[in-house]
């Protein structure tokens, strides 16, 4: 099986390459990312170089907005799925620059969307019966909950920042595809990531290496907002999982069970790194770092998934707690500073975004 992965030099895109690579011999990736500040080639370098995985891993630099190198990419790789990762995908950033995010999140999707049913429009009957067009979207595109409840397939949307706008409409617009034109399509809306090679603009990654620099921890508001934790590698395992087995048609929410406050997450952090790097808790508990800052406008107050359905009906569930996931996101952070270095040499410094 040949699956083009698109924003694969991202955080979740490489997370499923490394996954696929080396867990299912029997399938080849072809990778296709703009790479952006976020975009990073060096998450994947340690597994697309083996001499035995190489031959099934090729990359292209191509932005999904671009219709004449979708068409040609696709053309050219004749896949027999495609998994669409590539995203703008930070709320902060979408406060302080929205336009990117509808460029990318709707007009990029739409883009994909129409090379990707010109491909599939042109296969033979077999082929076109076993085609997949897998949309990896957020569990943001229903809003907030309040104390009681989950997010189900059936909750409806109620996006509030532009990012969640953004990807609301590139959902709805994958879903017109298939109903319009018969596009074999499968959408999954997921719970908040974490795990290695996440960039650090988002809360777990920064608040590690903040805490390693001794430098402030800035926490929104009360840090009272809930999340619901999944690690990557377990979503990378849920997404390979519907693009080899899910519904035409079907929607699957993805969460990891791990409901916690922001605030909890953060002095979780704290005293792991202050067990691990016991010189730095002499000088300070990681707590006695933590800033309460103004909080983001428009801050959803909970999100949380009820992932019941994608186990009842493709048998995916998570491995990891957070207790046990955010110890080895710690871990290896402390273990690729190298790594760390190298992804924040653009123009990112760990400064606040979308205070505007």
């Amino acid at each position: 099986m040949k699956i083009i992965v698109t924003g694969g030099a991202g955080f979740i895109g490489s997370a499923v390459i490394r996954r696929a690579l080396t867990m299912q011999p029997n399938l080849e990736i072809v990778n296709v990312d703009k790479l952006t500040y976020a975009g990073n080639l060096e998450s994947l370098e340690h597994v697309v170089t083996k001499a035995q995985i190489a031959p099934r891993y090729r990359f292209h630099k191509a932005d999904i907005c671009d219709p004449q190198a979708m068409t040609e990419i696709i053309s050219a790789h004749k896949p027999d799925a495609i998994m669409h990762l590539a995203a703008e995908s930070h709320v902060d950033r979408s406060i302080d620059g929205p336009k990117a995010f509808i460029d990318t999140n709707i007009l990029g999707t739409y883009t994909l969307l129409q090379a990707t049913r010109t491909y599939w429009a042109g296969l033979d009957v077999t082929a076109k019966s076993k085609f997949r067009f897998h949309h990896v979207s957020t569990d943001e595109v229903y809003g907030s909950l309040g104390r009681e409840g989950f997010f189900t397939e059936q909750s409806r949307y109620e996006p509030n920042s532009p990012y969640s706008a953004s990807k609301a409409a590139s959902d709805h617009l994958v879903r017109a595809w298939q109903h319009t034109f018969g596009l074999p399509t499968v959408t999954t809306n997921c719970s908040n990531n974490y795990g290695p090679y996440q960039f650090p603009e988002k809360l777990i990654p920064l608040m590690i290496l903040n805490c390693l620099e001794s430098k402030p921890l800035p926490v929104y508001g009360k840090g009272d907002n809930i999340r619901d934790w999944l690690f990557v590698d377990d979503h990378a395992e849920a997404l390979l999982t519907v693009i080899q087995r899910g519904k035409i048609g079907e929607t699957y929410n993805i969460g990891g069970h791990n409901e916690m406050m922001n605030l909890d997450v953060v002095h979780t952090i704290c005293d792991i790194v202050d067990e691990l790097r016991p010189e730095l808790r002499a000088k300070a508990p990681r707590r006695s770092l933590v800033k309460f800052v103004t909080d983001r406008p428009g801050h959803d107050q909970r999100y949380a998934i009820d992932a019941s359905f994608i186990a009842k009906t493709l048998g995916w569930k998570p491995r990891e707690t957070f207790s046990s996931g955010i110890r080895k996101t710690v871990q290896w952070y402390l273990d690729n500073q190298v790594w760390c270095q190298h992804v924040q040499d653009g123009s990112y410094r760990r400064e606040r975004l979308g205070n505007i």
